[in-house]
């Protein structure tokens, strides 16, 4: 059975910008929100192209240090990299690993803190 669609379903249903990049640094893909986020940067025209342009030195040198990370043990899955107060969300890189725990990428995870403002089942669209 052929999951794909499932997972890329998944990820595009995601209210969070979702970008996913290979271990070189390489935006391989983004969803809608993630589309939607950085419109201002390029939006979807990003996609092929280097994570590290769209970030300072200091930031590089983070994430080169967190992908180093990744790369040292199976174990080392999640780091939390920063605290967004205005929008109230915490950001965590994440390990994208294949079914034999081998990194092969990596991705950017936002939770927000917000309570949610949905009425429960609220079937209207």
């Amino acid at each position: 059975m052929n999951l794909f669609p499932f997972f890329e379903s998944v990820l595009e249903q995601d209210r969070c910008a979702v970008v996913l990049c290979d271990l070189e640094h390489t935006i391989i893909y983004m969803n809608h929100a993630a589309g939607e986020r950085y419109a201002k940067w390029g939006g979807m025209a990003l996609l092929g192209k280097s994570l590290l342009d769209c970030h300072t030195p200091q930031a590089n040198e983070m994430i080169k240090k967190v992908v180093a990370w990744f790369q040292e043990s199976r174990e080392h899955n999640v780091i939390y990299t920063f605290r967004n107060e205005k929008e109230n969300k915490d950001v965590y890189m994440v390990a994208l690993r294949d079914n034999g725990g081998t990194l092969i990428g990596y991705y950017e995870k936002h939770e927000y803190r917000d309570r949610e403002t949905m009425k429960l089942y609220d079937f209207k669209p």
